[in-house]
């Protein structure tokens, strides 16, 4: 219930959506002749998105939960095994096309190929069933196993847990599947900007892991007014840091999370 609940409002107040919609209802207002709320409630909402669009406004917020932790350094310690998460296809058009199709967090994959090389005693999990609401016939980690020959991974390296939805699940039901001891040295493989999120779900679901971040989306150092990216890559933007930021309270909030903004030890 969880799960639908939180697909089904998020469809409403992500950003980008909720101004759509006060847009939709100005132009209501107006038809209606309700011309002074009509233009106030349309002022606002296109000064909002001219500021979302044109301003470093989403970069601040997204860089806030990118810098939480910082990325990954080898200290010599042996490493058990590698926890990467799903996301980083494009699951409709893979199940479509029949073949890998990675999306913005690809990243994430990358990864993995390269965590698996690197160390080959390392037992590599891969969780991801499909995070779609409606109309979708298959897993990530179907297509991903199906595919491995093409991220240069020998068949049965990687071992695949394949029906969560979100990563309260994943965290859950990987716990569940692997069953670390204490003491023992895991890697989790995420989004920088997920990465808080995710922390906190697996500490609380009994499964301390050392954070791996890859997909950073921000550059602290870049003036990104002065790039070419289209004005909708900002609006993007800040839609995934403003999932992550009511991510974290609905976690703190239901107990699915100990901590509000989890934290390196």
């Amino acid at each position: 219930m969880y799960f639908i609940t939180s697909k089904i409002l998020w469809l409403i107040v992500a950003p980008s959506s909720f101004l759509i919609i006060l847009l939709c209802l100005a132009v209501l207002l107006a038809f209606l002749r309700r011309f002074r709320a009509a233009s106030i409630l349309g002022g606002v909402v296109t000064l909002s998105l001219a500021i979302l669009s044109f301003s470093p406004v989403a970069e601040r917020v997204a860089l806030s939960l990118e810098q939480r932790f910082p990325a990954y350094k080898d200290d010599g310690r042996p490493i058990k095994g590698v926890i990467v998460l799903g996301g980083g296809l494009n699951l409709a058009s893979s199940v479509t096309q029949g073949r890998l199709v990675l999306g913005a967090a690809g990243d994430r994959l990358v990864a993995m190929a390269d965590l698996a090389r690197r160390y080959p005693d390392a037992t590599i999990i891969f969780t991801g069933g499909s995070g779609y609401l409606f109309g979708s016939s298959g897993s990530e980690a179907d297509v991903i196993e199906k595919n491995l020959i093409h991220l240069g991974i020998a068949p049965n390296r990687i071992l695949f847990e394949r029906a969560s939805r979100n990563t309260y699940e994943n965290a859950v039901m990987t716990k569940a599947m692997v069953q670390p001891a204490g003491g023992e040295h895991w890697l989790l493989v995420t989004s920088a900007l997920h990465m808080p999120r995710a922390m906190g779900l697996f500490r609380a679901a009994g499964f301390e892991l050392e954070a791996y971040p890859v997909d950073w989306r921000t550059a602290p150092d870049f003036n990104g007014m002065l790039s070419d990216e289209p004005a909708s890559s900002r609006l993007r933007l800040f839609d995934l840091a403003i999932r992550e930021w009511v991510g974290l309270f609905a976690a703190r909030f239901t107990g699915q999370s100990r901590e509000l903004f989890p934290a390196p030890y």
